[in-house]
């Protein structure tokens, strides 16, 4: 800790980057709203691609996902709810359920966006066993975190870079 930083407040300073400011997100949607996995994902062409992730050994960063299959994609189309307690109850999210996302049993999403209003990605929250329905009260601390994320990126906080996400994104076989 700096020693310029008086004690107390070390705990609020603002993040140094957009990436520590989602893996902050990450670490305190887990933490305070629970689910298994929470993620920040980029849509690249035809593929959703894991930025970040908490706990980090749940999915690495890179993993990636054809856009085509997504969860995330019928919640942006508007095809199915942002949040699902149940996924098997909602048609556009029990035809999903195969490949690597077949164990999800609960999802909540929201859009990540650009300045501009496109679409950059998303920021979800996976369970592998039904949630409550009480869970969907959730949804507007989940809004408002994608919100701030999208703020900090209209700030031009320092973000992934492209050289980031092609990094991350492996190469298509």
């Amino acid at each position: 800790m700096d020693d310029m930083v008086p004690a107390g407040i070390h705990d609020v300073a603002p993040f140094r980057d957009w990436t520590s400011a989602a893996d902050g997100a990450l670490r305190f949607l887990h933490e305070y709203v629970g689910w298994d996995v929470w993620v920040v994902t980029h849509v690249q062409d035809d593929r959703q691609v894991v930025l970040r992730a908490f706990p980090e050994r749940a999915v690495a960063a890179g993993t990636e996902l054809p856009w085509e299959q997504s969860f995330c994609r019928q919640m942006i189309e508007g095809n199915a709810p942002r949040v699902a307690t149940v996924t098997a109850a909602v048609p556009a999210y029990a035809s999903r359920t195969s490949g690597s996302i077949r164990h999800i049993a609960a999802y909540v999403g929201v859009p990540l966006v650009t300045p501009d209003l496109e679409l950059f990605g998303t920021l979800c929250g996976i369970a592998f066993r039904a949630r409550p329905r009480s869970a969907a009260r959730e949804l507007p601390l989940v809004e408002m975190t994608a919100r701030m994320l999208n703020t900090l990126m209209a700030a031009d906080l320092p973000g992934p870079s492209p050289a980031d996400l092609a990094r991350l994104a492996p190469e298509r076989r």
